[in-house]
């Protein structure tokens, strides 16, 4: 469908290779759905290039970073204030719905049913199930939202730092509201949880007639950082 996208960020040339496995997994799982990648000036031209081979879409944004060292030091992740700059994707107004995936995401299968999804569908955080996750969600693209998440970062912040802290709070009702917008919690399994509930990871993690989750989180983020990298 033209109207509808996945869509994803990449602030420097190390997602960006992230952001290729993403599209072209998508890709070998037959999305009928465009593909769109939001990069920063961060990113080369010449990877810029090879990104325009997978995606219908690359859209150069500017950077948003909340400057909030305090909480991501307390997180011990201080490279995600850049991840406020997932709100542009809002503004993505040429489509009706789109699904958000950080570029540390592998698809095992297609996924194109979460377009069936209503605003704002996420999987719960395991660190905290009352949150949820902001690695992937669907969303619908909107200047007045796109407009009121910038003004609450700009005037609140985010209590972690990072995206999923702001766009939290802004959706606060997820938790309670509608239990149509929780995602299954395989869409945002850790290795941690799999461990804890390996009998319900078996009975409840099937995808196509395997057992796999239909969404695999590469956990590269700190990749620059350091070489034991981890996923939030």
């Amino acid at each position: 469908m033209a109207d509808q996208a996945f869509v994803t960020l990449t602030t420097n040339d190390a997602y960006a290779k992230g952001a290729l496995v993403l599209g072209s997994s998508l890709k070998q799982h037959r999305t009928t759905r465009r593909l769109a990648v939001l990069t920063t000036p961060q990113v080369s031209d010449s990877m810029r290039k090879v990104l325009e081979a997978v995606f219908d879409e690359v859209i150069i944004v500017d950077v948003l970073d909340s400057g909030d060292s305090a909480h991501l030091t307390l997180m011990k992740r201080p490279e995600l204030g850049v991840t406020l700059t997932k709100l542009h994707c809002w503004s993505l107004t040429q489509y009706s719905k789109c699904v958000f995936m950080d570029a540390d995401t592998l698809v095992l299968a297609n996924i194109d049913d979460l377009f069936e999804r209503e605003e704002l569908s996420a999987a719960p955080d395991p660190g905290w199930p009352d949150c949820f996750n902001s690695g992937v969600f669907v969303y619908q693209p909107s200047v007045e939202t796109y407009n009121q998440l910038l003004h609450v970062a700009s005037e609140q912040g985010s209590f972690d730092g990072g995206d999923q802290g702001l766009l939290n709070t802004f959706f606060s009702s997820w938790a309670t509201t509608d239990i149509r917008k929780h995602l299954p919690f395989i869409y945002n399994l850790s290795s941690i949880s799999i461990y804890s509930y390996l009998p319900a990871f078996k009975a409840f993690s099937t995808c196509g007639g395997t057992s796999l989750p239909p969404v695999f989180y590469l956990c590269f983020k700190n990749l620059a950082l350091s070489k034991t990298p981890t996923h939030t």
